[in-house]
């Protein structure tokens, strides 16, 4: 299965992007990534700061479609990006309920999960932010990013890569055929 890919500069954020191309469009799965988002969404209607160089995507899918539960679905989506993660750090990475992933108590990734309706279509769509190559300063909340901690130099089209890689293939064999 292959995500249909829609490629934006500059964004408000990329699961609102997400939300309004399900609502106009026909499509059953897709995904948007951008170079910046200007109003990035976090839990609980937080704002996720986006500095560019950093990885903005969000996926989406219709639910109806896949054979899990939305349980285990936020379970496999926080599996998939961990998994991208440590292609990059070897050491441990942390889940940190309800959204985030962390190294050495550092935020370095938040995941959003909205459920959105299309007509009597149900849909799920997961936002992605990987602090890649700089981390936004935080009162109170620690931070870090993938170039820092590991010492090198990384591009986020390489970490992109690597996740769209590892979603396809993962949700492959979840949909109903």
């Amino acid at each position: 299965m292959k995500f249909k890919k829609f490629i934006f500069k500059k964004v408000i954020s990329t699961n609102l992007t997400a939300i309004n191309l399900l609502k106009k469009s026909q499509l059953n799965y897709g995904m948007i990534t951008a170079d910046l988002q200007t109003k990035g969404k976090g839990q609980y209607g937080r704002k996720w700061i986006s500095i560019k160089g950093n990885l903005f995507v969000s996926f989406f899918y219709n639910l109806d479609e896949i054979k899990l539960s939305l349980k285990k679905i936020t379970k496999l989506n926080c599996n998939l990006v961990k998994k991208t993660i440590s292609n990059f750090y070897k050491k441990k990475i942390f889940f940190k309920e309800p959204n985030d992933l962390t190294i050495d108590g550092k935020k370095i990734c938040g995941i959003l999960q909205e459920v959105v309706y299309r007509k009597d279509k149900k849909f799920l769509v997961i936002g992605i932010g990987i602090n890649v190559v700089k981390n936004p300063l935080i009162f109170d909340y620690p931070t870090t990013n993938l170039c820092e901690i590991t010492g090198k130099n990384y591009n986020k089209n390489n970490v992109e890569k690597l996740l769209i890689f590892n979603f396809e293939n993962k949700f492959r064999k979840f949909f109903k055929k």
